[in-house]
Order: C-alpha cells, then structure tokens, then sequence
C-alpha cells in the first residue's frame, strides 16, 4: 500500500465477531482473543486463521473502485486497522492492544464477496486488499482506538 511504511505505528478502528460459523458479523467495542484459539465466540477454529484483519486504506480503495460506501464488516474480518501495511506484516508478528498475532498470510477474498456487492471480490484481489490471517501468539482485550504494530523483522516468533 502506498503511503505505509513497515515500521509504522497504527490503530484499531473497528471489531467484529461472527457467533455462528457463516453467520452476520457482529459489531463489537471489544474482542477477547485467546492465544492458541482465536476469538471469543467467533466460532472460527484454532489454527492458522484464528484472528481476520483488515486494512481501512485497503477496504476505502476497494470502495473507491467500486464507486460504493459499503460497510467493512461485509469483508467478514474481526479487526480494522489504519497505518499498517498489511503485505508487510506477513510472516512477521503483529501487535494489536495486547495481542500478538504471527501473520501466516493474505485472506483470499471468496464468492461470498460478490453476495455482499457484485464486483467486490475482484477490487480486493490487489494489493493485500482483503486482508490477512494469523495465528495468536499472546492474548487479551482488543478495543477500538487501541495501537497496533509491527514487531521488527526477524523477531524470531515465526510458527
């Protein structure tokens, strides 16, 4: 993403969590996220995927695209962050609040995309646009406003 730096600092602007596997996103002020099982009654199993995140540059240049003002939580992600480069983050840990989260990779933007709004999965094909996954490394309480970055490169918390 232009404008973002690897080293930079950035922050929570929204949560979601879905309570049933395929289900609405509920929108959330907090998140509690466990290490080694993901979100709290977010249905997801323990694994490589345990924790969604989403960019809001990313999301705000696929809403550009698109010539629509669509809500984030259609991505079905659980965190929106802004001042992260989310393509940089793969294969490296993330600090959110107090959690840390090992980046193991993009989120392939699915069928369920265009469900939400037709041509919305190919405007977040580019760019990391529809976000990234990862595996929680260290729990806690995420909130809306909370800081988020990058842990230095080679930081050895590689999964």
């Amino acid at each position: 993403m232009s404008g973002l730096s690897q080293g930079a600092r950035g922050a929570v602007r929204g949560l979601a969590r879905r309570p049933v596997p395929g289900g609405p996103m509920m929108i959330v002020d907090a998140l509690t996220v466990l290490a080694g099982g993901g979100v709290e009654g977010d249905g997801r199993p323990a694994g490589k995927r345990e924790l969604t995140l989403l960019s809001r540059e990313g999301w705000g240049e696929a809403c550009r695209e698109l010539d629509a003002d669509l809500p984030w939580h259609y991505r079905r992600a659980n965190v929106l962050i802004e001042g992260i480069d989310l393509a940089a983050a793969i294969g490296r840990t993330i600090v959110i609040g107090p959690v840390r989260l090992f980046v193991h990779g993009e989120t392939r933007p699915c069928q369920v995309m265009e469900q939400q709004h037709a041509g919305l999965l190919n405007a977040l094909r580019p760019n990391c646009r529809a976000g990234v996954h990862g595996q929680v490394l260290g729990g806690g309480i995420v909130h809306i406003g909370d800081p988020v970055a990058l842990e230095p490169a080679g930081d050895g918390q590689g999964i």
